[in-house]
């Protein structure tokens, strides 16, 4: 498409594409998808900055990156760093921007991120900075809903869970307002979708409904997004254990739903969805985890300019 560049471009926010770049993307990804690129990156080597816990997402960068023949550097605990020495984020940043060309970063700190793209001369991604952001996740869940059911325009999705930390569900409220689509926030009313979303939400003119009722919204819902309680991001644990259980999803949802119902869930899962969901068609879960290789792939050549 024309006029859109990502060569030496940072992946930070969600907020900085348009719906038109995040269609490109996923055109991008499923050209990935369908014809494999062993050599695309050889000779390029990707930083891996992981100061918080992660599976899918630092595994599934690593292994896009050496589907592509690149290489990988980094860390998965910040405690085996120089930062333990008192070394700023700053600096460590500046530092890998010199072993790399393109650093991936998941921070607690929101912000974690812009800060590092400010250091580092080199494209940075962000993997997830605290309750904030989590670009890549939302283009794979983009991706997914297109591919599961052929569109994103129009469609109504249901968010349930923890929507005042899940950044994953902040990140993808806002993309899918670039399509009209329609959205229900279900949760406790202390978990609920921060006001700020909402508001921008109503700028945007986007349709949405609030509810702690997932019934409710069932019969209207295209995608049904299902967040885990976190307990990483609860300062009381009591406060935790109040809501840990307060969703369960199980084949039993499917009664009220449309048949051509979707239910996504970023991973891991806690206890919110039985795992005799998975049985069932409509489980696209592990599917969506499966195409975070495609999807950041495209990310990573688009950024090192290797596809256009």
């Amino acid at each position: 498409m024309g006029g859109i560049v990502f060569k030496g471009r940072d992946i930070i926010s969600i907020r900085d594409f348009s719906g038109e770049e995040l269609l490109y993307v996923l055109s991008i990804a499923r050209r990935m998808e369908q014809r494999p690129q062993p050599a695309l990156m050889k000779g390029r080597i990707m930083a891996s900055m992981f100061f918080e816990p992660s599976t899918r997402t630092r595994l599934s960068f690593t292994a896009a990156m050496k589907r592509m023949g690149g290489d990988t550097i980094g860390f998965a605990k910040g405690e085996v760093t120089s930062t333990k020495k008192g070394e700023t984020l700053w600096d460590t940043v500046k530092m890998i921007e010199a072993y790399s060309d393109v650093i991936v970063i998941r921070h607690s700190l929101e912000g974690a991120a812009r800060l590092s793209a400010e250091a580092a001369s080199i494209p940075v991604i962000n993997a997830g900075d605290g309750t904030n952001q989590h670009p890549t996740q939302t283009m794979i869940d983009l991706y997914t809903i297109q591919k599961e059911i052929g569109k994103l325009d129009g469609i109504t999705i249901g968010f349930l869970g923890d929507l005042k930390y899940g950044r994953t569900v902040h990140s993808l409220a806002i993309a899918l307002s670039h399509f009209k689509a329609k959205m229900y926030f279900i949760s406790p009313t202390a978990l609920k979708m921060p006001e700020y979303y909402l508001d921008e939400l109503e700028q945007k003119r986007v349709t949405f409904h609030e509810t702690d009722d997932v019934l409710k919204a069932l019969k209207h819902l295209d995608v049904l997004y299902v967040t885990r309680i976190q307990q990483e991001r609860f300062a009381d644990p009591l406060e935790y254990e109040k809501f840990k259980n307060v969703y369960k999803v199980g084949p039993d949802i499917l009664n009220g739903a449309k048949k051509s119902l979707i239910v996504l869930h970023p991973l891991p899962r806690v206890g919110e969805i039985d795992p005799a969901l998975d049985e069932f068609p409509n489980a696209a879960y592990f599917r969506q985890a499966a195409n975070g290789i495609p999807v950041r792939q495209a990310v990573l050549s688009l950024v090192l300019g290797a596809v256009k």
